[in-house]
């Protein structure tokens, strides 16, 4: 058998090398790595924070276009059943078995529904009711009505809240105190 040939060839041996500088050396590399992977993570989760936020604040922005719009539509609507209302209230005594007037005062109570179904109640303005500036908007101050200051005596124009917020403030005529009180006024102002 022969002998395997070992090689005449001279190998190459690394210098010895400093382990604790090598150790050091390695341990700055990982800690710039941590503080650069912190750093990374902290920017994503502001990126994140930022999109978050960008995404809430379009949904509102959207939900509010889409309620201005729809209040906008409830408005109009809104003067749609002021005008059944004013038919309903001025029909002919004559009509009032006819079938076509009881068909109109049908569709007056599925619009009411529908209106109420949508979140939109009328406001209260009856006889005695206390004025509120927040829901009533006053367009004549009758005196001599022997009703105190500031109660609504009539209410002209039916007002309207959606959900929480007015929609269109009941128009309304209220006590203004007596008669003695304003001609005296009337009489110095002239």
């Amino acid at each position: 058998m022969t002998t395997p040939r070992r090689s005449t060839r001279h190998h190459p041996v690394p210098a010895p090398v400093d382990g604790r500088a090598e150790i050091e050396r390695l341990e700055a590399e990982l800690a710039e790595a941590r503080r650069q992977g912190e750093e990374y993570l902290a920017g994503l989760q502001r990126e994140r924070a930022e999109f978050i936020n960008y995404k809430r604040r379009t949904t509102e922005e959207r939900q509010a276009a889409l309620g201005l719009a729809s209040e906008s539509l409830l408005r109009k609507v809104l003067v749609l059943a002021d005008d059944f209302d004013r038919a309903i209230e001025a029909r002919p005594a004559e009509l009032a078995d006819d079938a076509w007037v009881d068909g109109i005062a049908a569709i007056d109570r599925k619009l009411r529904m529908l209106l109420e179904s949508e979140g939109v109640t009328p406001i209260e303005a009856s006889l005695g009711t206390r004025f509120d500036p927040r829901e009533h908007e006053a367009v004549v101050n009758i005196p001599g009505t022997g009703r105190t200051d500031g109660e609504i005596v009539e209410e002209i124009i039916r007002g309207y809240r959606l959900r929480d917020r007015v929609l269109r403030p009941a128009i309304v005529a209220i006590a203004g105190g007596d008669e003695e009180t304003t001609t005296a006024t009337d009489t110095t102002n002239d």
